[in-house]
């Protein structure tokens, strides 16, 4: 825990914070490094601060929940849902999804369900319209892959991409990463138009990448911190692909 917080979050939130304060002074590779550590800082912030809670409730005796379950292995957005802030999820499951009836309704009704829980825990991280259009996404995520699964299973087979099942867990993982990593940009953006700009200028000046690279904010003071945090995150990656097996 002290790791992932100290090690790992703590250095990538410097190099997100040199981008996210001012995103509009940067376009392109830029703007896509940043979201990508912060996709990686608020786990390890979530996830380093939930392994020490468990690990100083372990020296007092007691085993409690664990809260992430390598989230970002996940194969679809309702997978991730099942894997990331797992006592925030069963909360709202329990006392919100359960008691809206659940997927024990008509499917409109059910996709409703899923909707608005998703849109009230986005509410819950602050009464900011950036929260709310996180948990709306998320939202929209599960309502479309619940209405697209028997579509989307037809398509596989139709491909052959059902017969090679290794190479489909590893679309399915790069997809529900992707659309992980998207959302977040709404999460950590200060503002609604600071989102359109981001999403607009992603990938603007990739034909002229070495530029860009040279232009990176990264390397003007804070080259340390991302070779440490580069670094530590692939240690990360790496023992948790090692858990995996």
């Amino acid at each position: 825990g002290l790791f992932q917080k100290m090690v790992i979050a703590d250095n990538l939130a410097l190099l997100v914070d040199s981008v996210y304060k001012h995103p509009t002074q940067y376009q392109g590779i830029s703007l896509i490094l940043a979201t990508l550590f912060y996709t990686f800082q608020i786990y390890c912030d979530f996830s380093g601060y939930s392994d020490m809670a468990i690990g100083a409730a372990r020296v007092l005796g007691f085993t409690t929940m664990v809260n992430f379950n390598r989230p970002y292995f996940a194969q679809s957005i309702p997978e991730f849902w099942q894997r990331w802030h797992i006592s925030l999820s069963t909360w709202f499951r329990d006392y919100l999804y359960i008691p809206l009836g659940g997927n024990r309704v008509s499917i409109p009704k059910w996709y409703f369900n899923l909707f608005i829980v998703l849109l009230i825990c986005g509410l819950w991280h602050g009464a900011n319209w950036t929260f709310i259009v996180w948990g709306g996404l998320h939202g929209f995520y599960l309502v479309f892959s619940a209405f697209t699964q028997n579509l989307r299973k037809k398509m596989h087979q139709a491909i052959g991409l059902d017969k090679v099942p290794r190479l489909h867990r590893f679309l399915k993982v790069i997809v529900t990463f992707s659309l992980v990593c998207f959302a977040w940009i709404f999460f950590r953006a200060n503002s609604i138009s600071e989102v359109f700009y981001i999403i607009t200028h992603l990938f603007v000046g990739w034909e002229n990448l070495s530029e860009e690279f040279n232009s990176l904010p990264f390397w003007k003071g804070l080259r340390f911190e991302f070779i440490i945090g580069v670094i530590s995150t692939g240690i990360l990656v790496g023992i948790q692909l090692f858990e995996k097996r």
